[in-house]
């Protein structure tokens, strides 16, 4: 019993719904982004998980379906999300999509209250007499019940399943997928962490959150294991690891949006009850922003900073609101936190200033005092750079954490700001830096600590530089403000 078709194959990204600052749906903004993922994908997934179907309301998911048809205009197959809660609103939304004109329905099982197999199965069984074609969407991370494969393998056989989608990142399940069914109906991957994997084995393609931001890169390993290239496929996969792991494992809506404004598209944010820098954490977004920058999806411009009345230029990826001319340097802030594990995060306070102004000055006092227990250490020289440790140095181990191990993470972290542009070679001189870091007494991981600090004083440098947060953004990030330690368990 083969039902698989010709057109359900490939990369799918599972496109976010953009928001006005109003809090309505972007019209312009979803456009834009149809047009920018067209060219190097098989079809578009609106209003699924990414899509923040949950937050929309029944007028807004068949206006956002209606404006997908309309922007795609039949050059590639549009599959609609139409999982509900009930099944009631499921049928009701199926049948809009199917009027509309998409091509078939990804329908999400029943969530929140747990439906027993026999339940999700009448679901399906229900939804199926729409008479249109149905992909099944398995996540149970979010739909809080995991498919079996004998209930998966039983809603397949119902007339109009073309395909399933598979998000759980369970491999058993889903090699037990390819065992079941096979060449009966198509079978899609939707945990971005694991594709490659998932497309050698067998699958038939992918729908993903973060093919809204690198659709070209999941087309080229989908092309090369239709080619028989495995090394190419998991050589990519590998490139782009740290950023789908980021994507899938913190806030994958709201870092989806994210990646996407800071490579010129402004999207908004997630609607309330997700917010910027909570579920999808603050220095998460210091990372996805230096692997957007490796992948050449954010690219490099000139500025010049004011330093000791002169003008030094210096090419780096800045954020969009940097401006072209950076003139105080007298004092210049910045502040960075990385992790995990817990006991090895690193918090780093970062004063930035030209040299004979006000940090220079502080860092040449701090030097001819003693500090006991917080001794302060010299750990570069150009720029002049000053370690102060937060935590009282009680034991020859954390000595050692924070002078040797933190500092190489720093003095790392100092490099790779010069060799990307940040902290210019012309003005290395002219430059003092003063980096109050934070060991935990506790800490043990010595690759964490120095990864982690390397992370935390990168972020620090380039917040110090370009002046972030904005204040508009710590207006709009108060309420979702945490301290790591107060609120861990």
């Amino acid at each position: 019993m083969n039902k698989k078709t010709e057109w359900f194959k490939g990369i799918f990204p599972a496109l976010i719904t953009p928001f006005s600052s109003q809090g309505t749906v972007d019209e312009a903004a979803y456009r834009a982004l149809i047009r920018s993922v067209l060219p190097h994908v098989n079809g578009v997934v609106p209003i699924g998980t990414t899509g923040e179907f949950v937050y929309l309301s029944d007028d807004e998911k068949r206006r956002v379906i209606r404006l997908a048809l309309d922007e795609v205009a039949g050059r590639v197959p549009v599959v609609a999300g139409t999982g509900c809660a009930t099944t009631r609103d499921t049928v009701a939304l199926t049948r809009y999509a199917r009027e509309a004109g998409a091509a078939a329905a990804l329908v999400v099982a029943p969530y929140y209250l747990k439906p027993a197999y026999n339940e999700v199965y009448e679901h399906y069984q229900t939804v199926n007499q729409v008479g249109m074609p149905l992909i099944l969407y398995n996540i149970p991370q979010c739909a809080g019940t995991h498919f079996e494969w004998w209930t998966a393998e039983g809603m397949a056989y119902l007339d109009n399943v073309i395909g399933i989608k598979d998000s759980s990142g369970d491999m058993p399940f889903m090699m037990t997928l390819l065992e079941k069914l096979k060449g009966m109906v198509s079978i899609f991957g939707g945990h971005d962490e694991i594709i490659a994997a998932v497309l050698a084995a067998g699958a038939d393609g992918a729908i993903l959150a973060s093919a809204n931001v690198i659709p070209e890169i999941w087309q080229e390993i989908y092309q090369a294991v239709q080619a028989g290239d495995l090394n190419t496929a998991m050589t990519r996969q590998g490139q782009i690891q740290t950023l789908v792991r980021v994507i899938t494992r913190q806030g994958s809506v709201q870092a989806v949006k994210e990646c996407l404004t800071m490579m010129g598209l402004d999207v908004g944010n997630a609607r309330l009850p997700m917010m910027p820098g909570d579920a999808f954490r603050r220095e998460d977004r210091e990372e996805l922003r230096i692997q957007l920058e490796r992948l050449g999806k954010i690219q490099a411009r000139e500025v010049h900073y004011r330093l000791e009345g002169t003008d030094v230029g210096t090419v780096a990826p800045f954020a969009a609101g940097t401006p072209h001319k950076i003139s105080d340097f007298a004092l210049r802030v910045g502040e960075g936190f990385a992790g995990p594990p817990f006991f090895e995060l690193a918090h780093v306070d970062l004063l930035l200033g030209e040299r004979g102004g006000p940090v220079d000055q502080a860092l040449n006092s701090a030097l001819g005092v003693s500090h006991p227990g917080h001794e302060v250490r010299l750990i570069h020289e150009h720029p002049r750079t000053l370690l102060v440790p937060t935590v009282t140095i009680r034991t020859d181990k954390q000595a050692e954490h924070i002078y040797e191990i933190a500092a190489r993470g720093v003095v790392r972290a100092i490099e790779a700001s010069i060799e990307d542009g940040f902290l210019p070679k012309k003005a290395l001189d002219r430059l003092a830096l003063i980096a109050n870091v934070f060991v935990h007494p506790s800490a043990a991981n010595r690759q964490r600590i120095e990864m982690n600090n390397y992370k935390a004083m990168r972020a620090a440098i380039r917040k110090a530089i370009e002046g972030r947060p904005t204040r508009e953004e710590l207006l709009l990030e108060g309420q979702a403000a945490r301290h790591p330690f107060r609120y861990a368990p």
